[in-house]
C-alpha cells in the first residue's frame, strides 16, 4: 500500500490548529506516525479520497468530512453511527440507544452508501429499525462524502457515502498491540476491544476481537425503557502481503448483535412503560421480543503498481441473516437471508501533465431468502454493474474535476402463496429493470492563500429498493403493516453545491450551501379512511410507499476559533429544508427531516507535554436542536417536535511513562441536567401516549457518565 491514512490528532496535539477534523496520508511501510505541529495543520495539506484516488481537500470540489482517530477514540457513543452524528450535516434516525441509521443533510436509508472495508455494506439497509453492521472499535478514521457520490460507488449514494477505514498497515518490522475499555452509566454499556497487528518482510495481518453489552436505558419521564438492551459481539482478522509491486489483503469479518426491541406498551393507570413480572431492567439477557443479526463478510483486495499509475481489484462476500424472535427464544418469527457478492475494478493514471484520470466497473449480486413463517418482502435476485470514468485537472490556482457513469440494475421478485387455509398470494412474481446516468462537474479556485472556492453541480440516481417495491407484511420492529409499490420509479437528483473554506492560525471557517431537486423522491405514509382514521392491518398502523418530487437546500456552517496556544471556541449549524412540491400543507415536507441544529464548545488543554500527563484537556459542549415544526403531517404519519439543548462535559489525557504513552483516559458526562427530551429522527417518538401525563413516545436517554480506557502495547 503506498499511501496510508494518519490521525491528525486534533483532539490530542497541542497547538494544533483549527480545521475540523480530518486525515492525511504518508508512505506506509518506511514513516512512523509524528504529531503535527501548527504550521503544517492546514487545509492545503489534508488528503482525502477524491474522485481519482488521493486528493487534498482543498481541492475537492464537493463537501468532504473527515473524523479522526483521535476523535473517534475519546467520543463516547453507543455505536458507530452515534460517533460521527456530531458532524456537521450528519444525524441519526434512532430506535433506542442500540440502532443507529446515518442521515446526511436529511436523506438517509439507501440514499446513504455505507463503505467498509473498500466495499459497499450490505445489510437489509432499507429497514427502519436495521443498524450497520460494523464494529466501531475496527474502524480508524471515518470520510463522509455529502451529495451525490454515484460515480465512484453506483446507485444509492444520491445523499453521499460514509467511508469507513481500517487502520494502516504497521511500517515494515514492527509489531503492536492495543486494549481498550470502557463503560457507561445510564445503560450499564461495558465494552472491550482487544488487537494485534504487524508487518514482518512484508507479511501484515490485524486481527481484533470486540464485545459489548448493554441493559435498558433510561430517562426522567419514563424510567426504564424495557425492550432497548442489547449484546455485540465480532471478529475481524486482515491477512496479506505488501510487495514492490502492489499488495494482496484478505479481510475475513464477523459481527452478531443482538437488539431487544422497544414496543412502548404502557400500564392503562400508571402510564408506567410494561415490563413482564419480576423483569430486572438491569439485565443484560435478552428478553423478548428481540432481533438476532449476523454479518459475515470476506474481502480480497488487490491492488498492483503499473507504473505511476495503479490497478485495483476487489471481490467480497457478504451474508446478512436476520432473524426477529417474538414469542419464543428458540423459534423466530421474521427470518431474512442476504447474500452479496461486490466487485470493483478501476484503474487510477499517474499524472499525465496536469490530467488525472480513474475509470472502471463495479457492481454487486444479489439474493434474499425468507428462511422463517412471518413475511415482510419476497424472495428477490438483484445483479447491477456500473461504468464509471472520472477526472481532475491543476491550471494554476483552480482545480477543476468531474466524470460521468452509467448504471444498471435489474431485480426480480418471486411470487408467494401463503400455505394455509386462506391460500393467500402475499406477493406477487415481478421484475423491474433500472438505468440512470449520472455526472459530476466542480471546481476548486484559490482566491487567496488562505480564502478557497468552491462549486459543484452534480447529477444522481437512485433505484427503489425491494422494501420500497414489493413489501406486503408487519414489520414487528417498527410495529407497521408495510405496503410496497411495484410502480415506482427510480430517483434522479441534481445538485447545486457552493462552498468557501477560510483557514489561518487564529480562525478556521468552512461554509457550505446547497440546493437539490430530486424526481420521485420514495417515501412511506400511514393510510387513512374515508372518515379520516388510521387504516389497521393484522394490529397494526398501515403505511404504503409512494413518490414525488423534492427540493431540499440547506448547508453547514464551521468556525473554530483559536486565540491562546491551548484554547478552541468551536461552532457549527446545520440547516435542511426538505420540501415536497405541489403538494397540501399537511403534505409539503418530507418525513424524517432533522431539526435545525446548533453544536458549540469550549476546549482548553490543560497540560501538554507533561512527563506523566500529556495532551490533558477538558472540554464543555453544547447540543442545541431548535423545534422542528417542518414535518410531514398527512395521516398522522409526524408530529412537530420541540427544541430541546443538552449540556455536555469532556475531558481525557494521555499518561507517559519513560517518554512513551502507556495508555489514555477519558472521561464524559453527557445530558449534565438530566433533561428529557425526543429527537425529531427518534422513532420511538410515536409510540403508544401515556395517558397519565398524556406525553406521546418514549424519551431519549437522560444523564450519563462514561469513562473510556485505551492501553498500547509495543511489542
Amino acid at each position: 500500500m503506498k499511501t496510508i491514512y494518519k490521525s491528525l490528532l486534533l483532539m490530542g496535539v497541542c497547538s494544533s490548529a483549527t480545521v475540523p477534523s480530518m486525515a492525511m496520508t504518508e508512505e506506509a511501510d518506511s514513516t512512523h506516525h509524528q504529531p503535527l505541529t501548527e504550521t503544517n495543520v492546514k487545509l492545503n495539506e489534508v488528503v482525502v479520497t477524491g474522485l481519482t484516488g488521493q486528493q487534498k481537500l482543498v481541492t475537492s470540489a464537493s463537501p468532504i468530512s473527515v473524523v479522526s482517530p483521535k476523535q473517534l477514540e475519546s467520543q463516547p457513543s453507543t455505536n458507530i453511527i452515534d460517533a460521527i452524528s456530531r458532524q456537521p450535516g450528519v444525524s441519526q434516525i434512532t430506535t433506542g440507544s442500540g440502532i443507529s441509521k446515518p442521515v446526511i443533510r436529511g436523506m438517509g436509508y439507501n440514499r446513504v452508501v455505507v463503505v467498509n472495508d473498500g466495499i459497499r455494506q450490505e445489510g437489509q439497509q432499507w429497514g427502519d429499525e436495521h443498524g450497520v453492521e460494523i464494529d466501531a472499535a475496527s474502524v480508524h478514521s471515518v470520510e463522509i462524502l455529502k451529495g451525490p457520490a454515484s460515480l465512484m460507488y453506483g446507485s444509492d449514494a444520491l445523499a453521499g457515502v460514509i467511508v469507513f477505514n481500517s487502520a494502516p498497515v504497521l511500517p515494515m518490522g514492527e509489531m503492536g498491540a492495543n486494549v481498550m475499555s470502557g463503560y457507561q452509566s445510564n445503560n450499564g454499556l461495558f465494552d472491550y476491544s482487544l488487537n494485534f497487528a504487524g508487518n514482518k518482510q512484508g507479511f501484515v495481518w490485524n486481527s481484533r476481537y470486540s464485545g459489548k453489552m448493554a441493559h435498558a436505558y433510561k430517562n426522567r419521564y419514563d424510567g426504564y425503557v424495557y425492550g432497548s438492551a442489547y449484546r455485540e459481539q465480532s471478529f475481524t482478522q486482515m491477512l496479506g502481503w505488501n510487495h514492490n509491486g502492489g499488495h494482496t489483503h484478505l479481510t475475513l469479518d464477523y459481527y452478531h448483535f443482538t437488539p431487544g426491541i422497544v414496543e412502548g406498551e404502557r400500564d392503562e393507570e400508571t402510564g408506567n412503560l410494561a415490563m413482564p413480572d419480576g423483569f430486572n431492567p438491569k439485565s443484560y439477557g435478552r428478553s423478548l421480543p428481540f432481533q438476532q443479526i449476523h454479518h459475515y463478510k470476506a474481502v480480497l483486495d488487490n491492488m498492483w503498481y503499473v507504473g505511476e499509475g495503479n490497478i485495483k481489484l476487489l471481490a467480497a462476500y457478504q451474508q446478512n441473516r436476520r432473524q426477529e424472535f417474538e414469542e419464543s427464544r428458540d423459534e423466530c418469527g421474521l427470518d431474512l437471508m442476504l447474500h452479496t457478492v461486490n466487485y470493483d475494478l478501476h484503474y487510477t493514471s499517474p499524472m499525465l501533465g496536469a490530467w488525472k484520470i480513474a475509470t472502471g466497473i463495479n457492481g454487486m449480486w444479489q439474493e434474499s431468502v425468507n428462511k422463517g413463517s412471518e413475511f415482510l418482502i419476497p424472495d428477490y435476485r438483484l445483479f447491477d454493474y456500473g461504468l464509471f470514468a472520472t477526472a481532475t485537472c491543476s491550471i494554476n490556482k483552480m482545480n477543476l474535476s468531474g466524470g460521468v457513469r452509467y448504471d444498471h440494475r435489474h431485480l426480480h421478485g418471486d411470487a408467494l402463496v401463503e400455505d394455509n387455509a386462506d391460500m393467500v398470494e402475499r406477493f406477487k412474481n415481478f421484475s423491474r429493470g433500472f438505468n440512470g446516468f449520472s455526472g459530476s462537474l466542480g471546481m476548486a479556485y484559490e482566491l487567496l492563500p488562505n480564502l478557497n472556492f468552491k462549486a459543484n453541480v452534480s447529477c444522481g440516481f437512485r433505484a427503489p429498493n425491494i422494501s420500497e417495491l414489493a413489501s406486503n407484511g408487519e414489520h414487528e420492529g417498527t410495529q407497521r403493516y408495510e405496503i410496497g409499490n411495484t410502480a415506482l420509479k427510480p430517483e434522479q437528483s441534481c445538485q447545486l453545491d457552493l462552498g468557501l473554506d477560510y483557514t489561518s492560525q487564529i480562525v478556521s471557517a468552512q461554509l457550505s450551501l446547497f440546493a437539490n431537486r430530486i424526481s420521485n423522491y420514495i417515501f412511506s405514509t400511514r393510510l387513512v379512511d374515508s372518515n379520516g382514521n388510521h387504516v389497521i392491518t393484522d394490529g397494526s398502523d398501515t403505511y404504503k410507499f409512494t413518490s414525488g418530487d423534492a427540493r431540499l437546500m440547506g448547508g453547514e456552517v464551521y468556525v473554530d476559533v483559536h486565540p491562546l496556544e491551548r484554547l478552541h471556541i468551536s461552532n457549527s449549524f446545520s440547516y435542511v429544508n426538505a420540501v415536497q412540491l405541489h403538494q397540501p400543507s399537511d403534505a409539503k415536507y418530507l418525513p424524517f427531516t432533522p431539526a435545525p441544529r446548533w453544536l458549540g464548545d469550549v476546549r482548553y488543554e490543560i497540560m501538554c507535554d507533561g512527563r506523566t500527563f500529556d495532551h490533558m484537556y477538558v472540554k464543555l459542549a453544547v447540543d442545541c436542536n431548535l423545534r422542528q415544526n417542518h414535518y410531514y403531517a398527512a395521516g398522522g404519519t409526524e408530529t412537530s417536535t420541540p427544541s430541546y439543548t443538552l449540556l455536555n462535559l469532556y475531558a481525557g489525557t494521555d499518561i507517559k511513562s519513560h517518554g512513551r504513552r502507556i495508555a489514555s483516559v477519558y472521561a464524559s458526562c453527557e445530558n449534565i441536567t438530566n433533561r428529557a427530551y425526543q429527537n425529531h429522527l427518534s422513532r420511538l417518538k410515536y409510540f403508544d401516549v401515556n395517558k397519565a401525563t398524556g406525553r406521546m413516545g418514549v424519551f431519549n436517554m437522560g444523564r450519563n457518565f462514561t469513562v473510556k480506557v485505551v492501553v498500547p502495547i509495543s511489542l
